[in-house]
């Protein structure tokens, strides 16, 4: 087949939703389909530019083409500034799009929420070539937003955004998400349950595996306690990072655990600044890709806070990597949340923005080495058999491959009805 790809994140990002795009491009070039991307100049998590990455420009190397567009980045990603740069993702995106979708003509065009501003370019290009069309939704980005604040439930773009939303998942022929909970909420939104699939991130556990000796982090970074708790990943509002720096304040008289947050992002000012005074905690950047093992295999405990009605919105993308990394997680979620399903029997799960809980179970499993290296061998276990990445990148391209004969779904204009 011909793809067509619309997504705002790709390579080379190291995390979020960038690394999995391009891992479907790949894929789905390796069995054979000539594969167009059309994505956005790098940008996260640091939210600038990278080096090299501005204007247009196109890479083509084999079945591959991608086509980079420029778009504007806010340094703080709050409420119409975050709007503003999925916007102007779409406005340039456009006309490359629709160029390949009128000279080009795609079997297939497959977009990437976020970015679902963009969604409504990726139907438009699937109607003219008369394509298939898929949404990947990797965030429900408007229920994020309210739980963040980034926009106040007050805010009149809210309804219309909300009706905006429904109507475009059930547009779509195919519509995916990364876990039952995530598809579960697609079926609550109007989307019918046989065009619900589940393809999850993936977790690359051949290039991230348990480490048996002390990771070369803790004499580059002069950590000498036993234990270190271990936050790496986008610093955003969504992942609660505050509980982190009041956990870190809760046992700063044990001498025997370090914090260390390894991200970039517009956030981490602030976290810097809340834990200041606090000799028990360190803020690196995000390392190398080649350093994932070392870097995951420091921790006893992989922290992974979500602030509350966030655990069912997004299931983030760390997650796969910390599994594999054989070491367990403590996570932020309320029970029955689909956050708290994925890491029962290899973690443990605490209420969100309870600070006290959090700094419970960090000492539990750092007073409980039998009960930490239980749960990081079933950590392992799970990464193995739910999130390997050559079964996951299979399975998804296999789907799309067999959506090429089904039925398309009714006309747009009926679609998009309330």
């Amino acid at each position: 087949m011909k793809i067509l790809l619309l997504g705002l994140n790709y390579t080379p990002e190291p995390i979020g939703t960038g690394p999995y795009t391009a891992g479907l491009v790949e894929a789905l070039a390796a069995r054979g389909h000539e594969v167009r991307a059309v994505v956005g100049n790098a940008y996260y998590p640091q939210w600038r530019p990278w080096p090299g990455q501005r204007g247009w420009s196109t890479d083509a190397t084999g079945r591959i083409r991608i086509d980079r567009v420029p778009h504007y980045i806010p340094r703080q990603p709050r409420g119409a500034a975050r709007l503003a740069h999925q916007f102007s993702f779409a406005l340039a995106a456009a006309p490359v799009m629709l160029g390949h979708a009128l000279l080009w003509r795609p079997d297939q065009v497959i977009t990437i929420a976020p970015s679902l501003m963009a969604a409504p370019l990726a139907l438009l290009a699937a109607r003219l070539s008369g394509a298939r069309s898929w949404l990947h939704v990797q965030d429900f980005e408007v229920e994020a937003a309210l739980a963040t604040q980034l926009l106040g439930r007050g805010n009149p773009l809210v309804p219309l955004l909300g009706k905006t939303e429904r109507g475009l998942l059930r547009a779509f022929d195919r519509v995916s998400s990364i876990s039952p909970a995530m598809c579960q909420r697609l079926a609550s939104k109007g989307v019918a349950q046989e065009r619900i699939s589940e393809h999850r991130n993936w977790a690359n556990i051949d290039a991230v595996t348990p480490l048996s000796r002390p990771s070369t982090f803790r004499e580059k970074w002069a950590i000498t306690t036993r234990h270190v708790a271990l936050y790496s990943g986008a610093l955003g509002r969504k992942q609660g990072l505050d509980l982190i720096i009041a956990a870190a304040r809760a046992l700063a008289d044990r001498e025997d655990i370090t914090f260390v947050i390894c991200g970039n992002g517009p956030y981490r000012a602030e976290l810097e600044a809340m834990a200041a005074g606090l000799g028990n905690v360190q803020f690196h950047d995000l390392q190398p890709l080649d350093q994932m093992t070392e870097l995951l295999g420091l921790a006893t405990m992989h922290l992974l806070p979500q602030i509350a009605g966030a655990a069912d919105l997004v299931l983030p993308s760390k997650l796969p990597n910390m599994l594999a990394s054989g070491r367990p997680v403590i996570a932020t979620a309320s029970e029955g949340t689909g956050l708290f399903h994925e890491v029962a029997g290899c973690g443990l799960a605490v209420a969100p923005a309870d600070a006290k809980a959090l700094s419970a179970a960090i000492e539990q499993l750092c007073d409980n080495p039998a009960l930490a290296q239980k749960l990081g061998g079933a950590s392992r276990r799970r990464a193995e058999t739910r999130w390997h990445r050559d079964v996951i990148l299979s399975g998804f391209v296999t789907a799309i491959e067999a959506a090429h004969v089904q039925p398309r779904v009714g006309a747009l204009v009926r679609e998009l009805s309330p």
